[in-house]
């Protein structure tokens, strides 16, 4: 597959095909080798997967040290380029952003998310502040020489329920994505939306690439394709789905008479 630049050149090309990327999100070496061998164009950590699978909370809870050794040991897993979760970037300035960056930088990865959401207090950052954020990460990939995919996760969306979205809320989301493209982002990542016609003018509107995820109820992948979007990730779902599968055959095994 060739070097880690090598590999950021083509996740980024990825993103501007005429289907959607699609990201069925892996949580260790394991998983990933999984994902690969079933075609998959690139690897993807989830968050909630990784914390979960080390036995931790989702929200930084997961020590950071732990995390990129599990990041790297995904790298050299398969071939394929890895992307990483970094949640809100483990860190309370940003400085301390631009480090955790570096870091998953030095792991192997080649892109990453950011998300503008508090990780202990739940809420939305300001825009300057995760705009600033963004700045730090993008330094930090400019400083490595590797051409990192910074996806800008908002959570715009996962801020109230599906009901209450509506064209306010995605104008919303869209003045964070032209502060965070102007940052530095590449990829606007809008968790929680799922309404078609939402999801069209947020395309239409957004000056990056567009990431949905996706789950019960969610839009068909044709759909998304044809609505303009650019990315589709798959977060816990997949961990889960492995989960209740163990359970069962776990279940099933121990009902059996020798």
């Amino acid at each position: 597959m060739g070097t880690q630049v090598d590999k950021a050149g083509l996740f980024r090309s990825l993103h501007a095909g005429a289907q959607p990327l699609v990201l069925y999100n892996a949580w260790d070496p394991g998983s990933a080798r999984a994902v690969a061998e079933a075609g998959a164009r690139a690897i993807a950590t989830g968050s909630w997967s990784v914390a979960a699978a080390h036995g931790y909370a989702d929200g930084e809870r997961m020590p950071l040290a732990l995390a990129l050794d599990n990041l790297a040991r995904m790298v050299v897993a398969t071939p394929l380029p890895v992307t990483v979760d970094l949640e809100g970037g483990y860190g309370a300035t940003a400085a301390e952003v631009g480090a955790t960056v570096a870091g998953a930088i030095e792991a192997g990865a080649v892109g990453c998310n950011l998300e503008d959401s508090e990780p202990a207090a739940g809420g939305l950052r300001a825009i300057a502040d995760q705009a600033a954020r963004l700045v730090q990460a993008r330094a930090a990939a400019t400083a490595a020489g590797v051409p990192l995919f910074v996806n800008a996760r908002t959570d715009v969306f996962l801020q109230s329920p599906p009901q209450a979205h509506d064209a306010a809320l995605v104008e919303l989301a869209l003045e964070r994505g032209r502060a965070y493209a102007a940052a530095g982002a590449d990829g606007l990542f809008v968790p929680g939306l799922a309404d078609e016609a939402l999801i069209a003018t947020l395309v239409r509107g957004s000056p990056l690439p567009v990431n949905v995820m996706v789950g019960p109820g969610a839009p068909s992948l044709q759909r998304l394709a044809a609505l303009g979007v650019a990315r589709v990730s798959h977060g816990p779902g997949p961990y889960l789905a492995a989960m209740r599968d163990l359970r069962q055959a776990t279940m099933q095994a121990m009902a059996i008479e020798p």
